[in-house]
């Protein structure tokens, strides 16, 4: 089978028969790209061609460029690549030998409570285009969203009067969100007051700019960095680690693990267990600020 049309193959089923996120899609094209070019350029261009030593030449050469996380993940695309073609036509795997490793999870960086407060009570709500991004930040830390989804929101996904949100999220699977009484208060003025004066034409989308237009995940990272600072937080926060905030802060509350990866759409509850290791180191910076035996003593002579 031609290199290309196995490869174009392959993308299409990513994105129809397994419901990939088009970011996931994006990354495997082009990871898979530059291995079919390196195949390429050594005369080979058709798969049944390619050899496990084909396979480990490439991702060897890889280590002058790239990190070992990149590495690992490039090899996975490379591997996954394979056994598609494996299972659907039965060729040769070269990849069996090829070893991948999950790798230690970084813990999420989070806001505390004390830092989500400070920087929501930054925004002048007096102000409409103030109260608008304070809205905006509000439901990606109230319900715990990804900023796509948060963008992506469509009215007839937001029910004010019952208060729940049904996200579509990766792999475009729905899930049932509640919206916290402060949150459905804010984004009951936004759609109410506001959104009516924003629209120039029809649209579903539950936020938009004062064009009428859709906001972007780059528009609310901005927006999110102008806040930080205008505040005066040191820490580094993105729309994502609000998400990373609410999880966390549901955890310390008393959650149960399986609810909140119910509230994050997580398809893996393994996914969503990094939030006890955070909890856990949080416990233990608390134990050895506070509990006496924590603390060096210095013994007399």
């Amino acid at each position: 089978m031609k290199l290309q049309n196995a490869l174009r193959e392959y993308i299409l089923a990513l994105s129809t028969n397994e419901g990939k996120a088009a970011n996931t899609v994006e990354s495997y094209s082009r990871d898979l790209n530059k291995y079919i070019a390196y195949l390429q350029e050594k005369g080979i261009t058709d798969t049944s061609k390619i050899k496990e030593e084909d396979v480990f030449s490439y991702t060897e050469g890889l280590n002058e460029h790239y990190s070992s996380a990149s590495i690992n993940r490039i090899k996975v695309s490379i591997r996954n690549f394979h056994r598609f073609l494996n299972f659907k036509y039965d060729l040769k795997d070269p990849t069996l030998n090829l070893k991948t490793s999950r790798g230690a999870k970084r813990l999420p960086v989070y806001a505390t409570k004390d830092e989500i407060d400070k920087l929501m009570s930054g925004f002048n709500d007096e102000d409409m285009d103030e109260f608008f991004k304070h809205t905006i930040l509000e439901t990606i830390y109230g319900l715990g969203l990804r900023v796509s989804e948060c963008c992506d929101l469509r009215t007839s996904q937001v029910n004010l009067r019952d208060g729940f949100v049904k996200v579509l999220g990766k792999g475009n699977k729905e899930r049932v969100v509640p919206i916290p009484d402060q949150t459905r208060k804010m984004m009951e003025v936004y759609f109410s007051n506001l959104r009516p004066l924003r629209i120039k034409k029809n649209t579903n989308l539950f936020f938009i700019n004062r064009l009428g237009k859709k906001i972007y995940p780059q528009y609310v990272e901005k927006l999110i960095q102008q806040k930080l600072n205008e505040v005066g937080l040191e820490k580094h926060l993105t729309p994502h680690k609000l998400r990373h905030s609410y999880a966390t802060h549901l955890l310390e509350g008393g959650a149960d693990l399986r609810v909140i990866q119910e509230l994050l759409g997580h398809a893996d509850i393994s996914t969503t267990e990094i939030y006890t290791h955070v909890q856990s180191e949080h416990l233990k910076e608390s134990y050895l600020k506070a509990h006496p035996f924590a603390k060096e003593k210095t013994l007399d002579k």
